[in-house]
């Protein structure tokens, strides 16, 4: 028998960042287990790059559009949240990809194949060298799109999310584990000296709000919220820009002379900024969800979009551990209450710490090798040495 490790194949998309970065976490993991034949590829990208663009200024265009009332985005994602995942439009979309996929499976060989995305999936029928797939699902909700009947193995963050698969569609509950969502790894070691940043930020300039300035369609909003809430003085705002450099240029000047309002633009620490903040205002992504979850960060949400951003939101609001707001002053309002009752800050955190599975990345990987050290056949002769 030869010894070799074996082959990973994970499918990530570039509609925003989540997807990435749960591959990138995914790859962390593979690496720590000495397992370096790893690829992740963008399907959509690779085999149509014009329509992937086109896809792609369509899904950041609904967020403008849904501020005037036409939710396209919201409405095909409800539409079809419950259809069948067999049924064309998920064939529509599958067989755009599905080219790319076979020639990059005939080519790379995997004996695991990882989806990080709600399409390109394929049947053990339409692939001539056999490997089992894996899905990870990154919303806090279920949508039709995620399943696919040849699929080995679901990872999800909810046992919410798992019943919905077993009621709903027949999914073998055994195939199904309840991991979270996997985030890069440096936010664990955040979440380590989180507690500490924390007591020498409000020892030392009170307590921080961290807003992320893409939460914020309309740019004058964010300018509103903050003129809302520099009046507090023992409140420290910092807003994270990333890559909206106008944006960034304009608050930098709006308020040059306010010593509380720190912005910044792209910043590879995230995770520190983070864990020095008393609580963050955010998109209803499923990674920066997972991720605050993690560092035991409140959150707040403003005017969470239509599909899986609101259906996150919700879930996170129900579960006690963010709060919604439908406008800018309804915000400032929610941060003023949050910042001046110590209590809740202490009830949210103890509701994440309940909520935190673990390492998901570390848990998804281990798993896919020990399915694949179990089930290994003629084809894959391989062994597994997985470190202690």
């Amino acid at each position: 028998m030869s010894n070799r490790r074996p082959r990973i194949l994970i499918l990530t998309a570039g509609f925003g960042d989540g997807h990435l970065q749960v591959s990138s976490a995914l790859l962390h993991y593979f690496h720590a287990q000495q397992v370096n034949q790893v690829q992740i590829i963008d399907l959509m990208k690779e085999a149509h790059p014009v329509i992937n663009s086109l896809f792609s200024k369509v899904y950041q265009m609904s967020t403008f559009t849904s501020q005037l009332g036409f939710d396209y985005y919201g409405w095909s994602y409800y539409m079809t949240r419950d259809s069948n995942p067999s049924g064309p439009v998920m064939r529509y979309l599958n067989g755009l990809v599905k080219g790319k996929m076979l020639e990059t499976i005939s080519r790379f060989r995997p004996d695991a194949i990882i989806n990080t995305f709600p399409f390109g999936v394929i049947s053990e029928r339409e692939c001539v060298h056999a490997a089992r797939t894996f899905t990870v699902i990154t919303d806090y909700a279920l949508h039709s799109r995620w399943i696919h009947p040849d699929t080995f193995a679901y990872y999800v963050a909810t046992n919410e999310i798992k019943n919905q698969m077993v009621q709903n569609y027949d999914a073998a509950a055994e195939k199904i584990s309840v991991t979270g969502i996997p985030v890069r790894p440096q936010f664990y070691t955040a979440a380590v000296e989180a507690p500490l940043r924390r007591a020498a930020q409000g020892a030392a300039k009170g307590k921080r709000i961290l807003i992320m300035a893409g939460t914020f369609t309309v740019f004058q909003q964010l300018v509103e919220l903050i003129h809302l809430l520099v009046d507090q003085e023992v409140c420290e705002i910092t807003v994270v820009c990333g890559r909206k450099q106008q944006a960034y240029e304009k608050l930098t000047t709006l308020f040059s002379g306010q010593l509380q309002v720190n912005i910044v633009g792209y910043v590879k620490n995230i995770h520190d900024l983070m864990a020095a903040s008393s609580c963050i205002v955010t998109k209803a992504g499923g990674i920066t969800l997972s991720e605050a979850v993690i560092l035991k960060l409140p959150i707040f949400i403003l005017s969470p979009y239509g599909g899986q951003e609101r259906e996150n939101a919700r879930y996170f609001k129900t579960n006690g551990m963010a709060q919604i707001s439908s406008n800018v002053r309804q915000l400032a309002e929610q941060l003023r209450d949050f910042l001046g009752a110590p209590t809740t800050a202490d009830r949210i955190r103890g509701k994440m710490a309940e909520f935190h599975k673990g390492a998901a990345g570390e848990l998804i990987v281990n798993d896919i090798l020990k399915t694949l050290q179990n089930y290994q056949d003629a084809n894959h002769d391989y062994e597994l040495m997985l470190r202690p």
